[in-house]
C-alpha cells in the first residue's frame, strides 16, 4: 500500500461517523478483500470486491483467502486437449488473463516467462487465460513469438472468468496468484515486471502447507 493510500485508509478508519465505520467494517467482513497489511477472515468462495483504485491486492493470512470455481477449458496450443487449475494439485498457480491484441500483455509476457522459469522448481505453475482472441492462429503465433512455455486456456468469450467471483472482465492484463490450496492469495490489476511478481510468488510458494 502506498503512503498516500495508507493515509486515506487511516482517515477513513477514524471518521467521526459511527454509521460509516460500521458500514465499512461490514463490507470488509463480507468481502474478505484486503490491501496492504489489512486482513479480514473470509474463507469460503472467492468474491472479488473493487479495491478502490488499488492495483495490488493481497489476502493475508491464508485463512482469509477464498477458493475459486472451476478454471479450465480448451488448450490454446494443444488442439483437442483441455487444461485447468485442477491439473496442478498442491502447486502454486499463477493465472494471467491476456490477449494478443493487448499492448501491455506483449510488454509483460517476457517477465511472466522469466518468473515461471525461476520458480517452477519451487512447485509453481503458470496458466494463461486468453480472452477476446477470436483468431486462434494469431494467439498461437503470439505464444510462439515470445517462446512461452506454460499453457494457456483459449477462451475468447471469457466464460472461465465467471469462476472468479465478480472478477472484472475489462481489466486485461491481470494476474491472480493462487496458493497451494488454490485459494486467491494476490491479485494484480496491471501489467507486471519480474521485480513485482517474483517476490510475491516465492513468498506464497514458501508458505507452510496446512494440515489436512
Amino acid at each position: 500500500m502506498t503512503r498516500r493510500a495508507a493515509g486515506r485508509s487511516r482517515r477513513a478508519r477514524f471518521r467521526p461517523s459511527a454509521a460509516a465505520a460500521i458500514l465499512a467494517a461490514g463490507v470488509l467482513l463480507l468481502s474478505g478483500c484486503s490491501t496492504g497489511s489489512d486482513a479480514v477472515a473470509q474463507g469460503g468462495s472467492f468474491e472479488f470486491v473493487s479495491p478502490g483504485g488499488q492495483t495490488e491486492i493481497f489476502y493475508d493470512p491464508p485463512s482469509s483467502r477464498g477458493t475459486i470455481g472451476d478454471i479450465s477449458g480448451a488448450s490454446l496450443m494443444e488442439d483437442g486437449a483441455t487444461v485447468g487449475v485442477d491439473d496442478y494439485a498442491g502447486e502454486v498457480v499463477v493465472l494471467n488473463v491476456w490477449g494478443q491484441w493487448c499492448g501491455p500483455c506483449r510488454a509483460e509476457v517476457p517477465a511472466l516467462e522469466s518468473v515461471f522459469e525461476a520458480t517452477r522448481d519451487q512447485g509453481v505453475q503458470f496458466l494463461g487465460i486468453d480472452v477476446r482472441d477470436y483468431n486462434k492462429g494469431k494467439a498461437q503465433h503470439f505464444f510462439r513469438t515470445y517462446d512461452v512455455s506454460y499453457p494457456s486456456i483459449y477462451d475468447p468469450p471469457m466464460r472461465t472468468l465467471g469462476a472468479l467471483g465478480n472478477f472484472p472482465a475489462n481489466v486485461v492484463p491481470s494476474t491472480l496468484v493462487l496458493d497451494r490450496e488454490h485459494r486467491v492469495a494476490a491479485v494484480f490489476l496491471k501489467a507486471l515486471t519480474e521485480e513485482e511478481l517474483q517476490p510475491v510468488v516465492e513468498r506464497i510458494a514458501a508458505e507452510p502447507q496446512e494440515a489436512p
